[in-house]
């Protein structure tokens, strides 16, 4: 009997078509670049000196950490690591609470690895509770210290009771302070409902300094210079991105994705964004190329994946490759457990080959021990795995398709 051919029906998404068109193939830098970037080096120069000044004026260390808090958000801590750092080594700073904590715990001084920090912070916020154990006056009607402690509690550990207790205070005091009538529609309610729908540390970095700019520009306490090379800087750094976007854009042009592989998402621009969403700073120019040319392929590859395997091909690879992972354990005398059978594919994922490719083209930064580290998938790179995964899942709800298109224009407006 004649062998039959299996008809195999392909499904396609049908995605629709990129909305940029070939808006960022070409980029004609300013004219007066170089006047700018002497403006911005003088700025800079400033400004250290104004921190180095300030860091020798103990009763002045209050304002130099709201300095540090505001140069963080308006995008430009790039400047500023050396000096940065410099502040907060000084041992002096320790005492400081609210912002303080903001500061320390966002430039990487976690409680979990400062014990002594802490002790203090939860000394100094027992001192704001009263004998039944709630917090009390002044801290309970202070907006501005309750917005504060309510970003630093986000970034304690599991397992910290007093920094839970804060943040559950905090938390209900500003939903509380946002029902007051007077305050509707002001600036002060819009910054607790920002705290309140995203915490600065899951925000993307390029989009709050674009919302904190002029937030900071209305504050009676602004740093005029501060807030100049702010402005100066982000015109400066985005039109670094729109040229970095315009030489990705002229590689990708030449594939002709739309008429050569129409039923795969032709994606270029948001894989640019979610690789500046990894680092933005301008030093790593070369990775963020890197990695938007990876995603951007791996996207190419998922989609041929989903449009031209059928169930009975995927299952067939899957078997294959845990075959292969077996006769290598066997071959050593090891039978491996059903946990290890779920991490050969968590460890083929997609995901894991962006963590590693987020890697490349940093420098001198990443050494061979950062990829033999990566490639064991650590805790940490199989969590990031897990919720890149979850997240992707969602991918498809237009909710969240809104989202990613307005951050995505609003980050590269033309003009």
């Amino acid at each position: 009997m004649p062998a039959t051919q299996l008809v195999v029906k392909r499904l396609t998404a049908n995605f629709p078509a990129s909305v940029w068109g070939d808006q960022f193939l070409v980029y004609n830098q300013q004219e007066n670049q170089a006047v700018v970037e002497k403006v911005v080096e003088d700025l800079q120069e400033e400004i250290r000196d104004e921190i180095l000044r300030t860091l020798d004026i103990p009763t002045e260390h209050t304002n130099l950490l709201k300095l540090l808090d505001a140069i963080q958000r308006l995008g430009i801590e790039s400047y500023f690591e050396a000096e940065v750092n410099q502040v907060l080594q000084n041992t002096s700073m320790m005492h400081m609470v609210t912002t303080g904590m903001v500061v320390l715990l966002f430039f990487g001084f976690e409680s979990c690895d400062n014990m002594d920090y802490l002790f203090q912070v939860v000394n100094i916020l027992n001192s704001y509770k009263g004998r039944d154990g709630t917090f009390k006056e002044p801290l309970e009607n202070d907006i501005e210290g309750l917005l504060e402690l309510f970003e630093a509690t986000y970034l304690g550990v599991p397992g910290e009771i007093m920094i839970d207790d804060a943040l559950a205070f905090t938390r209900g005091r500003l939903e509380h302070i946002l029902k007051d009538p007077s305050l509707k529609n002001t600036t002060v309610s819009k910054q607790i409902e920002e705290a309140l729908k995203r915490p600065l540390h899951k925000r993307l970095p390029r989009l709050e300094a674009l919302r904190y700019i002029p937030f900071y520009q209305q504050q009676a306490s602004h740093n005029e210079s501060l807030l100049k090379l702010a402005m100066l800087g982000f015109n400066l750094l985005q039109s670094l991105h729109k040229i970095e976007l315009s030489q990705i854009s002229m590689w990708w042009k030449r594939y002709d994705v739309p008429n050569n592989l129409p039923y795969a998402r032709n994606r270029l621009v948001e894989c640019y964004f979610w690789s500046l969403s990894v680092f933005f700073e301008p030093q790593y120019s070369q990775s963020r190329m890197f990695l938007a040319k990876f995603i951007s392929v791996e996207t190419l590859l998922d989609d041929t994946y989903d449009a031209y395997g059928t169930y009975e091909e995927l299952e067939m690879i899957e078997y294959i490759e845990s075959y292969l992972k077996e006769a290598k354990w066997a071959k050593d005398g090891y039978i491996p457990s059903m946990e290890e059978h779920q991490e050969v594919t968590l460890v083929s994922s997609g995901y894991k080959n962006t963590l590693i490719a987020s890697f490349c083209a940093m420098g001198v930064v990443i050494t061979d021990d950062t990829f033999k580290w990566a490639l064991t998938m650590p805790p940490i790179a199989k969590a990031c795995c897990v919720l890149c995964r979850v997240m992707d899942d969602i991918v498809t709800h237009k909710l969240h398709h809104d989202c990613i298109f307005s951050a995505t224009k609003l980050t590269f407006k033309m003009g």
